[in-house]
């Protein structure tokens, strides 16, 4: 199936955004927000940028400098961008993590998008509720905080958050813990967890392009029925969804908390509904999905 581009006209009056990644090669952020823009009829356009370690604080200030509207910003960027803003969203800075900047008359505001929209897409996709359930979530990186401080809103009754350097995890659950039940383990600690746990999450980038190939989790430690999740978008079902499914359990996949995380941006950038329909078309058909 092709996909349906909407090349936008640009003029003096067209407005910038983009996304800040290393990497960002595979982003269909561009896709996605190009065709909100174009379905709302928003004079926009927006592009991706390969921000490499040591060059975020610049091209934060080239956001002042060259007028953009805002930016997303993906792995690795999400903890260090919040140093080089004006304000930060009081969500945001509970949870530790910006993924969206808005240029607000010169004066740059973080907010944190990710959250909100993996709970948003759980819920519709699977038809699950965090509230009750008992959730092991691998890696505590920028978008980890993001769901963590979500999911403990939601009323989950237990979040394990496992991850290589197990400190890290156990910051991560030290600043979520004032919103329900949360702690750190390392990953020695996983295979104990997964005998309890509901819903199991991967966070980490393992899965993307190029680790396909790799999976956080033993298929092994899967039990049938438990619903296991990965935020990774692309491949739309990774190695670990693939084994998760042969095991007999439950899939979702980040695609839900791609498109949604986006249309909540847009719709800070924009003031307007984000069209959610047309931006999961436009992805849906970039992946072939």
């Amino acid at each position: 199936m092709s996909v349906i581009t909407h090349a936008p006209i640009i003029d003096t009056g067209t407005r910038l955004f983009g996304v800040f990644g290393d990497p960002v090669g595979h982003s269909k952020s561009p896709l996605m927000l190009n065709r909100a823009f174009s379905e709302k009829g928003i004079n926009a356009v927006y592009a991706a940028f390969h921000i490499k370690p040591g060059t975020l604080k610049d091209a934060i200030a080239g956001i002042r400098a060259l007028g953009y509207g805002g930016v997303n910003v993906t792995i690795p960027h999400k903890l260090e961008v919040m140093d080089y803003l004006d304000e930060i969203d009081e969500a945001a800075r509970r949870i530790g993590a910006v993924n969206t900047v808005v240029n607000r008359d010169g004066r740059l505001i973080g907010y944190n998008t990710d959250g909100i929209g993996y709970v948003r897409s759980l819920i519709e996709e699977t038809g699950c509720h965090p509230k009750g359930k008992c959730i092991l979530m691998v890696g505590a990186g920028g978008a980890a905080r993001a769901i963590a401080f979500a999911l403990a809103a939601e009323g989950a009754a237990e979040i394990v958050i496992a991850n290589r350097t197990p400190e890290k995890a156990q910051e991560l659950a030290q600043a979520a813990s004032g919103y329900g039940a949360v702690t750190g383990i390392g990953l020695t600690e996983v295979p104990v967890v997964m005998e309890r746990a509901d819903i199991v999450i991967n966070t980490t980038r393992i899965g993307m392009h190029p680790m396909v190939d790799e999976t956080p989790i033993r298929a092994e430690w899967i039990r049938p029925g438990m619903l296991v999740s990965d935020i990774v978008y692309n491949p739309r079902i990774t190695l670990l969804l693939k084994e998760a499914e042969a095991r007999g359990a439950r899939i979702h996949s980040g695609l839900g908390m791609f498109i949604y995380q986006g249309a909540y941006a847009f719709e800070y950038w924009t003031g307007d509904t984000a069209p959610v329909a047309a931006m999961r078309e436009a992805v849906e058909q970039a992946l072939g999905a």
